[in-house]
């Protein structure tokens, strides 16, 4: 089934957001510009936040040339002070996307303590200081949701280099568990979500290589044929329906 699109979403009366303060971290390309797109086609207004303010206002304005309501909100969310003063701003928010991340693979025998310090950060410090900022202004409404965007690779190992990139994303994925048993009584719901490769500007670069992108493929192809075995077998030992019922 394909997936919906930004325009399609908007026509969805089961998915509509009408009156809804969403902000979007990493929205000025790649999974959170497109995450802020749907969200407005959804009927959010918008905050969108990076460290560029072209891309952001391009997003801004694609959102609001479709009617919608969009703010561009520049700053570094590894700087806390600058997170603080953000959400001060605003008052309310509704809805987190807790989207900005990045990777740099390397070997874990020659992983330098620049890019340790880089992904633990932004991958995990930032999006803690982030998550914090918004839910106290969620527990004082008494509602909201976070949601932090993770990867597969927060649920499983990688033998592509990227040892750092994995941690900080089983980091996120057990920050999002214990951030969703101690907000649910407060009225905020905390929710994680996984992709797997997805076609960005951040992730361009490895998908061109030709060694990682037969990886890529090749995993993608393997996993097809276990699945197709596995569904193969559960309808060969399925017992026989009672034909006398």
């Amino acid at each position: 089934m394909p997936a919906k699109s930004a325009d399609s979403m908007a026509g969805d009366s089961a998915f509509r957001l009408d009156g809804k303060m969403a902000l979007v971290t990493g929205a000025g390309r790649g999974i959170g510009r497109a995450v802020a797109l749907a969200l407005a086609a959804a009927g959010a207004e918008l905050v969108v936040v990076s460290r560029t303010p072209s891309e952001l206002d391009e997003v801004a304005c694609e959102i609001a040339s479709g009617g919608g309501k969009a703010r561009a909100l520049p700053f570094d969310v590894t700087r806390s002070d600058a997170v603080r003063d953000a959400f001060a701003g605003l008052g309310r928010v509704d809805i987190l996307v807790n989207n900005a991340g990045v990777n740099r693979p390397q070997p874990f025998l020659e992983v330098d303590e620049g890019t340790l310090d880089l992904l633990l950060g932004l991958n995990v410090r930032a999006a803690f200081i982030v998550a914090q900022n918004a839910a106290r202004l969620m527990v004082a409404e008494g509602a909201g949701v976070i949601i932090n965007v993770s990867s597969q690779m927060g649920h499983v190992g990688s033998e592509r280099d990227r040892t750092v990139y994995v941690m900080t994303k089983h980091a996120l994925e057990g920050l999002t568990k214990a951030m969703a048993v101690e907000l649910a009584p407060k009225g905020v719901r905390v929710v994680s979500i996984a992709p797997t490769f997805v076609a960005t500007p951040l992730s361009k670069p490895f998908l061109d290589h030709p060694d990682t992108r037969k990886w890529i493929l090749d995993r993608i192809r393997s996993e097809a044929i276990w699945y197709c075995l596995a569904s193969a077998s559960s309808r060969l030992l399925r017992p026989p329906a009672d034909s006398s019922q």
